[in-house]
């Protein structure tokens, strides 16, 4: 699933293409909203929220979310699309450009005025002007008994991170992605978390090792089996969840993380 980098770097390159012009015509592809037309709003914005992406044109929010597949592109009128058009659920043109959200999970409109308690359930976004390290701090430490790649996964605590970031984050910190949070020393952790996502934010190629060659880019993350990069310890794999539906895949390092 695309975390919070990629949507930061999505909305930025829509937000660069659209914001500013009117819509010329708009296309949404999904039965709920099949009758809606934008034509003629104004794109006031593209920002992303965590992996909210949320363009606000006239007085409402196209809000979407890319959960496994999605993505949105941006096209030149005429240029060829890169995916099939029966993956398109959204097409916004203005007069240079065509946006297409192929495959977005969720796909919405409302109001401008209900955006904030819309998205009032996300905790601080990690790449967001409303960031508050405490304030995360403070979520994660309210269920102590939580594993903490757990805890650091669920937006409601910090908005962004995904599993790639959470499993990578725990390496860096030595902690077992099992130990309970009320067992982690929770500020470096999120302090960590910041650093790293906003080293990332800028990249098409996300690292964590500080490597952006190919199959050098990560620590941990999808390498169960191999070599721990550090100590030579082969890295283990397992499944963490809050219940069976929410298991979501985990790898450390049994020596370096303890």
């Amino acid at each position: 699933m695309p975390e919070g980098d990629t949507v930061y770097r999505a909305a930025r390159q829509l937000d660069t293409a659209l914001a500013g012009r009117s819509v010329t015509r708009s296309d949404f592809r999904v039965p709920a909203l099949a009758e809606v037309d934008l034509a003629g709003e104004p794109v006031h914005s593209v920002v992303s929220r965590g992996k909210h992406l949320l363009m606000r044109i006239g007085g409402v929010v196209v809000h979407s979310h890319l959960k496994m597949e999605g993505e949105w592109r941006v096209f030149r009128h005429g240029q060829p699309w890169r995916r099939p058009a029966w993956q398109a659920r959204a097409i916004i043109e203005v007069p240079d450009a065509s946006a297409v959200g192929f495959d977005l999970g969720t796909l919405e409109l409302f109001g401008a005025a209900e955006e904030a308690e819309r998205l009032a359930h996300l905790g601080p976004d990690l790449l967001g002007p409303d960031w508050d390290a405490e304030e995360a701090v403070r979520r994660l430490a309210s269920s102590p008994e939580t594993p903490i790649a757990v805890a650091l996964a669920e937006q409601r605590n910090l908005a962004g991170l995904g599993n790639v970031y959470v499993n990578e984050v725990c390496f860096l910190r030595g902690i077992l992605p099992a130990r309970p949070v009320g067992e982690v020393e929770l500020a470096p952790v999120v302090a960590l978390a910041s650093r790293v996502i906003r080293a990332n934010r800028d990249r098409a190629v996300r690292t964590t090792t500080g490597d952006t060659h190919r199959g050098r880019q990560l620590w941990v993350h999808g390498r169960g089996g191999e070599a721990c990069r550090r100590c030579g310890t082969l890295i283990e794999h397992g499944r963490l969840g809050r219940n069976a539906v929410e298991l979501r895949e985990t790898w450390w390092c049994p020596n370096c993380q303890r």
